[in-house]
């Protein structure tokens, strides 16, 4: 049975039913991909094991940009342009819905 293709930009947003709206996203989410062989499958960095994940904590502690690419010397600029950009589009709410007890 061959390896399912990886997935990435825009394919990973289509399930969870952002493919098809008309946002305001560039070429940077071509660079978060999905491969099941990868980090279990989690999103990572261009195919390489560096999951998005990873990246928004460090930058959530307050590690800068340039501080994270003088670490990971196999990163870009764009590469965390893109998974900020992703983050973005995963937290985009269209309506939360109370439920009743």
């Amino acid at each position: 049975m061959p390896a399912p293709e990886p997935a990435q930009g825009r394919d990973l947003l289509s399930p969870l039913g952002w493919g098809s709206q008309e946002t305001v996203m560039t070429d940077q989410l071509g660079r978060i991909t999905l491969n099941p062989e990868i980090c279990h499958g989690k999103p990572t960095i261009r195919g390489l094991r560096y999951p998005v994940e990873m990246l928004l904590e460090l930058l959530s502690t307050g590690m800068s940009a340039a501080d994270i690419l003088a670490d990971y010397p196999d990163l870009e600029a764009e590469d965390i342009t893109a998974v900020l950009e992703y983050a973005t589009q995963l937290s985009r709410v269209q309506r939360v819905d109370l439920l009743s007890a």
